[in-house]
């Protein structure tokens, strides 16, 4: 791979309200500064009252042959997969172009942690970025600051398009955290937040120490939805705070719950959704949601309370707090609905900050509130969490209901976005269910893939399902996993053919899984033991 150099873009426009037409930079209203940093180029844009966006265009040809990959706004769900070239096409964060020619894939992406949501678009004759800048669906009011809106990479190679995509993205994050081997019990995909208790959950901390058996690296156990004294009981999406305490019979005292999980041998760990709560009192409400009322991360109040609230799991001894929904609290859809407009509604309630600058800062005060806690979080942005969170949620649900959800929305997930492992955070492509409505033989193959790619593993275990061949197979992959997975991992190799690749890569050998369960051959056996293809 080689970082090319970003040169001047040949044409840069500015919106100044939503609804306005983009016009030529008039410096008197708005001010864009491109400055060479390195290779790369910083964007910095000043506006004397208000700016919404900020649109950048490079002119040059791409061929027709050429094959794109964007990435997607926060989590996906099973919708990446390399396309033919669509100029209306939002590419978020970062695009690929792959030559299927000459082999040549060429890369272009925005830094971690920028001041606007940034997507690609692609063309015949050139590739356009748009820098989104508003607060909440507002123009954003900078006031006399220089809002740091984005730093430009691009990269070339010839190395292969897994290769490629690494590589752009370990360019794009200086500072990665990481969580370790990250493996564990959360009982979602069987319970979904419903009728469990802490028995259960201590039931199953003690079953994943016995087939993590005496390994070094300790898993963890996770109280996922459903503790809180608003628990999921009444059929509610997902459940609101104030998070103090949890369900007075099921869950009386949680410092102690933690300390029940952890006497098994496992590390405790806990879910909440911190922009969601039942108390009127706390100043900085932005909108109702799911029957509760959903928070604005740049009001004090709020801030002040996600501090305390990670502070307050923190000091009850959980060692993972995986908090969830805070972009669709905050501005109401889910990724897929963003198209080219993330933001919507009114202005936050720090009108100077953009969305995208609200959601690291609130990433950056969970990270300082949890003290020596892991963060995994779940319908988080990771282009702007990188950095601030240890592991990262990078597709939707997987399911315990239906093995379809799970080879669509997880094999796609860890497919195309694998290459952030390491380069962004320790990713998770969610548990992996061990159901009476889901097929074993389906789902231990998607146990494996995630094992031997070295990736976050959580296992939903009913109780019901168990048997020695489960155990087996749970056993043999919750190990591999927290080794850390294959040497070298793994890598798609037919991905730039399907969006859930059958066909994927260690060091060694090359492994082909049956999605569909239309074969009788084992998936475990490997196709070839010589070498595979780069």
């Amino acid at each position: 791979m080689t970082e090319t150099s970003v040169p001047p873009p040949d044409l840069v426009r500015v919106q100044r309200f939503p609804t306005d037409p983009f016009v030529p930079i008039d410096r008197s209203t708005v001010a864009v500064h491109t400055t060479t940093v390195g290779r790369g180029l910083r964007v910095d844009v000043e506006a004397s009252e208000a700016v919404s966006r900020v649109v950048l265009r490079w002119r040059r040809p791409v061929p027709r042959s050429t094959r794109v990959l964007g990435d997607a706004w926060e989590r996906t769900y099973g919708d990446l997969e390399w396309r033919i070239v669509r100029p209306e096409a939002v590419l978020p964060w970062t695009v690929l172009l792959h030559d299927a020619t000459t082999g040549t894939t060429t890369g272009a992406g925005v830094e971690v942690r920028g001041g606007a949501f940034a997507f690609w678009q692609v063309d015949d004759h050139g590739v356009t970025l748009t820098l989104d800048l508003r607060s909440g669906g507002t123009a954003v009011r900078p006031g006399e600051r220089a809002i740091a809106a984005a730093t430009v990479r691009w990269t070339a190679s010839e190395a292969g398009a897994f290769a490629a995509q690494q590589e752009l993205l370990r360019l794009l994050c200086s500072d990665p955290l990481s969580a370790g081997p990250l493996v564990g019990a959360n009982n979602w995909y069987y319970a979904y937040g419903r009728d469990f208790a802490l028995a259960s959950v201590v039931r199953d901390a003690r079953a994943i120490a016995e087939l993590a058996g005496d390994h070094p690296v300790r898993p963890f156990g996770v109280i996922d939805d459903g503790w809180s004294s608003d628990g999921t009981a009444d059929g509610r999406e997902a459940s609101p705070g104030p998070w103090d305490g949890g369900r007075p019979i099921e869950f009386p005292d949680m410092a102690g719950a933690a300390d029940a999980i952890r006497a098994e041998g496992v590390r405790p760990g806990v879910w909440f959704r911190p922009l969601l709560t039942r108390d009127a009192s706390v100043e900085g409400v932005r909108a109702s949601r799911d029957g509760a009322l959903a928070l604005d991360p740049t009001a004090p109040a709020v801030r002040e309370l996600v501090a305390s609230d990670f502070a307050r799991l923190s000091g009850w001894g959980y060692e993972l707090i995986k908090h969830d929904f805070s972009t669709y609290d905050l501005l109401g859809r889910w990724g897929p609905q963003f198209g080219a407009s993330p933001a919507e509604g009114p202005a936050l309630s720090d009108p100077r900050v953009t969305t995208a600058e609200a959601f690291v800062g609130f990433y950056r005060d969970a990270k300082d509130a949890a003290g020596d806690a892991l963060i995994l979080g779940c319908n988080t942005v990771g282009h702007l969490a990188a950095g601030l969170v240890h592991a990262q949620r990078i597709g939707d649900d997987t399911s315990g209901l239906d093995w379809n959800r799970t080879r669509r929305v997880g094999v796609n997930a860890l497919a195309f976005r694998l290459a952030q492992h390491g380069a962004f955070f320790t990713v998770d492509a969610d548990c992996v269910p061990s159901t009476p409505l889901t097929d074993w033989t389906l789902n231990r193959q998607f146990l494996d893939l995630v094992a031997r790619s070295g990736t976050a593993l959580f296992v939903s275990v009913d109780p019901s399902t168990r048997s020695s061949r489960v155990d087996d197979d749970l056993a043999a992959a919750l190990r591999l996993a927290l080794d850390g997975g294959e040497p070298g991992g793994v890598r798609p190799l037919d991905w730039l053919d399907t969006p859930t690749p059958t066909r994927w890569a260690t060091d060694d050998t090359v492994v082909e899984y049956d999605w569909l369960g239309q074969t009788t051959a084992d998936p475990f056996e490997p196709t070839s033991a010589a070498s595979p293809p780069p």
